[in-house]
C-alpha cells in the first residue's frame, strides 16, 4: 500500500502567532503533491520543511479569506523563479478564476509566470485511476469549499493462496489485479478465488465553516479528518464568536467527527487567544471523540 503524507505547514488562523504560521497542508500520495490552502509565508514553510515547493502538482483553495490565501503571489514568484515546469491546477469554489487572474495581474509580471490551469469545482471534480477528489460547499461568510480525497479501492492478490500453485513469475499475473481470469499452463485462474478488495483511504480537510451538514457528509466514514478549531466551546465568548464569524469550536469538530464515524480527527487553525492552551481545546474535542489531536506545524502524518 502506498502511503498517504500529510503535512501542517501552518496551524494557525487570521493572525499568526511565533509557533504557528496560516494555515496550509500538503498532501503528499505518489506523484501527486497537493496544497490545501496558501496562508502567508508558506514559501518559507515549505523551505523550513525541507519540501521542494516545484514537486507541487495542484493547489485546492478553500476560500478566499486572506489567511488562507496571502502566500499565494510568493509561491507563484518563487516557482517562477526556480523554473518551475509542469502546469499547475488550481481549484477553488466560484470566484476562483478571477482571484487568480487578480494575482497575476497585480503581483506577477508576464515575463515571470509558470504555466497555470484554474478551475471552479463543485461536487467530484478530479479521477485518476488511483484517486478521486470531490468539492463539498460549506457555510462561511463568502463562497468556500471543504474537500474529500479519496483512494480507490483495489483488488489485491492473496499471497497464501497462490502460493501453492507454482505459478511462474510472469506479467499475466498481474491481469488479476484488474478483475480478469487468466490461463496458465491450460489452467483458469479465477481472479475472485485468489484475490482480496483493499478499502481506499478517505481524508477529509473542513477549513472556515460554521456547523452545516455538508460537513458532516463531507467527513462520512473518513480515515482521517481535518478540521478547524478555531474556538473553545465551553468559554465566556468562543461558542458566541463562532457563531458570529462562522467558524467551528473544538467541540463541533468533535461532533462532526463522531457523527460522520471518522476514524480520527486532527483539530487545526487555531484563534491566536488558545496559543499555548491548546491542551483546552484537546481536552473539549476528547470528552466527544476520544481519538482526536492537536496538529502543529510541520507535523507529518502517514496514512
Amino acid at each position: 500500500m502506498n502511503s498517504i503524507s500529510i503535512t501542517f505547514l501552518g496551524t494557525g488562523s487570521a493572525i499568526p502567532t511565533e509557533k504557528r504560521n496560516h494555515i496550509s497542508i500538503l498532501l503528499n500520495y505518489k506523484e501527486e503533491n497537493i496544497l490545501i490552502d496558501c496562508g502567508e509565508g508558506t514559501q518559507r514553510q515549505f523551505r523550513k520543511a525541507k519540501i521542494n515547493p516545484c514537486r507541487l502538482t495542484r493547489i485546492l483553495i478553500t476560500h478566499f479569506h486572506g489567511d488562507h490565501t496571502f502566500g499565494l503571489p510568493g509561491l507563484f514568484q518563487t516557482l517562477a523563479l526556480n523554473s518551475y515546469q509542469k502546469t499547475l491546477h488550481i481549484y477553488g469554489p466560484n470566484g476562483t478564476k478571477k482571484f487568480i487572474e487578480n494575482i497575476f495581474q497585480t503581483f506577477i509580471p508576464k515575463s515571470n509566470r509558470i504555466k497555470f490551469d484554474v478551475h471552479e469545482v463543485k461536487g467530484k471534480f478530479l479521477e485518476t485511476k488511483d484517486f478521486q477528489i470531490t468539492a463539498f460547499p460549506l457555510n462561511h461568510d463568502c463562497p468556500c469549499n471543504g474537500y474529500l480525497f479519496e483512494e480507490k479501492d483495489r483488488l489485491r492478490i492473496d499471497k497464501n493462496k497462490i502460493k501453492n500453485m507454482n505459478l511462474p513469475n510472469i506479467p499475466e499475473i498481474s491481469k488479476l489485479t484488474l478483475g480478469k481470469n487468466i490461463k496458465i499452463n491450460n489452467k483458469t485462474i479465477k481472479f475472485k478465488n485468489v484475490t482480496y478488495l483493499e478499502k481506499g483511504r478517505k481524508i477529509s480537510f473542513i477549513l472556515d465553516t460554521k456547523l452545516c451538514p455538508n460537513a458532516i457528509k463531507l467527513a462520512k466514514d473518513s480515515d482521517l479528518l481535518i478540521a478547524e478549531s478555531t474556538f473553545l466551546d465551553n468559554s465566556e465568548n468562543g461558542s458566541r464568536l463562532a457563531k458570529d464569524y462562522m467558524h467551528l469550536t473544538a467541540k463541533q469538530a468533535a461532533e462532526i467527527a463522531k457523527k460522520s464515524k471518522a476514524k480520527q480527527l486532527i483539530l487545526t487553525h487555531f484563534s491566536q487567544r488558545y496559543d499555548n492552551k491548546e491542551k483546552t481545546l484537546l481536552d473539549e474535542a476528547k470528552k466527544i471523540f476520544p481519538n482526536s489531536k492537536i496538529s502543529e506545524d510541520f507535523m507529518t502524518l502517514e496514512i
